[in-house]
């Protein structure tokens, strides 16, 4: 602990949160996202009850896939009217916005600058409406010339390509699967902590004015197929995974502590960020040890709970990212929390809705108004990839004690608990043995085919499909009262030159 007070102009604080939703009638009157951005910083501007945004001297804007622009941060500063020194439009990435928040504060405690905002926006509902009904946008021309920005898809093996599991819905049912079977559930306790748990964040976002869907919605509703809430990628319906489909804009402003209280800011007004961490893995997941967990996910929700002095009971609040129930499945258990744990202040990515790698600007505004309204510690974890990019931040109603770290990397934590990576082998044949699987779905509601991630006999990794006509291997890996993983099968290579598994 520090023996000197920190100046308060190196004090970060966190003094405006700004958020908008778009549901226009007509197509046409949708917002784009450069809208959507400058209305959420300046309702963030009059939520602080200051003027700050002209005075904005680090600018960082969330990575956005619903619209394409050259350079959207020098359009947005020119809109706002400054030029501010650190001026960041991010790669993809749904951790990226706790990231910049810290980043951001970590800039005011060095004194580069006193005034930052971290703002993130998506159209995603009203592009895809355009598209499909042919109308054209009265928006910024699409730059098409720019370069679509690198997602998951980009850093995947042929072999994964080819067998369709390069995207996150059909990646994270390896974790799915692989994790629930290392805790020794059957799928059917897994499905149904995963029903319990995002019924949760659906009551959340039940009563979150922002959020896209306003509904509670029961476990069974959620783990039940119908034909509005079909299976995607087995365990995942619909209602389990991540709802892109919205229009929304986020931001918070941060300042110091001395320029707060300068611009007569209320004190029960502040929110202070008190530390994080951030850890990787490989992009190309396929090149990681195991899958039951993640061990950047690991280092860095220990280093927070350390922050928050070493039980993550100690949270009044917390906010586990929730693309799909794996992931806070996973913090949860490496937090200490048990299964009644309350996972979310904002409502989750499917039922508040995904604006894409922005969530967590929502959730970062939905955790201030919890503390400003008496809560006293909260916890914010975001995640980007295939459960590849992890940065956590810790929030408090209380000033910190301590200079604010600014080493904040825990990557050499996570890679001393790697363990030993298997070759991958593109063609197998023999024994294998199932590391993890999926069954892929087509819209009518067929098994298109089945994915299993094995272990060779000479223990390397390989990918291998179950055809839809192979019921009997289908029917192995879908018992829900019995996991197969750790089963062993045949491998053999199919005419098209993909292995293929059948089970013994």
């Amino acid at each position: 602990m520090s023996n000197s007070p920190i100046p308060e102009d190196r004090i970060p604080v966190i003094v405006g949160i700004g958020e908008i939703v778009d549901r226009p009638k007509e197509i046409i009157e949708g917002l784009e996202p450069l809208d959507l951005l400058e209305q959420a910083l300046r309702r963030a501007e009059a939520d602080a009850g200051a003027k700050l945004l002209g005075e904005v001297q680090s600018l960082d804007v969330v990575n956005f896939l619903s619209w394409r622009y050259r350079d959207p941060e020098k359009l947005l500063a020119q809109r706002l009217g400054v030029s501010p020194a650190h001026c960041y439009y991010g790669p993809v990435g749904g951790e990226s916005p706790i990231r910049f928040i810290h980043e951001a504060a970590k800039r005011i405690a060095r004194g580069e600058c006193t005034v930052a905002a971290v703002c993130g926006a998506e159209a995603q509902s009203t592009a895809t409406k355009a598209e499909r009904a042919g109308v054209k946008l009265p928006w910024t021309p699409f730059a098409h010339d720019v370069p679509e920005p690198k997602r998951g898809a980009s850093f995947q093996k042929p072999l994964a390509m080819k067998l369709g599991v390069f995207r996150p819905v059909t990646v994270y049912p390896f974790y799915e699967a692989a994790s629930s079977a290392h805790w020794g559930q059957t799928p059917r306790e897994a499905m149904a902590e995963s029903g319990t748990l995002w019924s949760r964040y659906s009551a959340v976002a039940a009563q979150n004015p922002n959020s896209w869907l306003k509904r509670r919605y029961a476990p069974d509703e959620i783990t039940t197929p119908t034909a509005d809430n079909r299976l995607i990628a087995w365990p995942y319906n619909k209602l389990m995974v991540a709802n892109p489909s919205v229009n929304m804009g986020g931001a918070l402003l941060l300042t110091s502590l001395a320029k707060a209280r300068a611009a007569g800011i209320a004190e029960d007004r502040l929110v202070y960020p008190l530390g994080g961490a951030s850890a990787e893995e490989p992009p190309d997941y396929l090149v990681r040890d195991q899958f039951y967990e993640s061990h950047p996910q690991n280092a860095v929700l220990k280093t927070v709970m350390d922050i928050a002095g070493g039980d993550g009971k100690k949270f009044d609040a917390i906010e586990l990212y929730s693309c799909f129930p794996c992931v806070p499945k996973m913090a949860r258990r490496t937090l200490g929390l048990s299964a009644d744990v309350q996972p979310t202040v904002n409502g989750g990515l499917t039922f508040f809705g995904a604006p894409l790698n922005t969530y967590m600007t929502h959730a970062a505004c939905a955790m201030v108004r919890r503390l400003r309204g008496g809560d006293r510690l909260g916890l914010l974890y975001g995640q980007g990839g295939f459960v590849t990019k992890h940065h956590a931040l810790v929030v408090s109603k209380t000033p910190p004690q301590d200079a604010l770290a600014q080493e904040t990397s825990v990557q050499g934590e996570a890679d001393r608990n790697k363990r030993a990576v298997p070759g991958f082998a593109t063609e197998a044949s023999g024994k294998g043995q199932v590391e993890s699987f999926t069954v892929l779905y087509g819209r009518g509601g067929d098994a298109e085919h089945g994915v299993v991630m094995l272990r060779t006999a000479d223990d390397r990794r390989t990918l291998a499909r179950i055809p839809a006509s192979d019921g009997a291997t289908l029917g192995h890996l879908l018992n829900m009262d019995k996991t197969p993983v750790g089963s062993i099968g045949e491998i053999t290579m199919a005419a098209d030159g993909t292995p293929e598994w059948r089970v013994a």
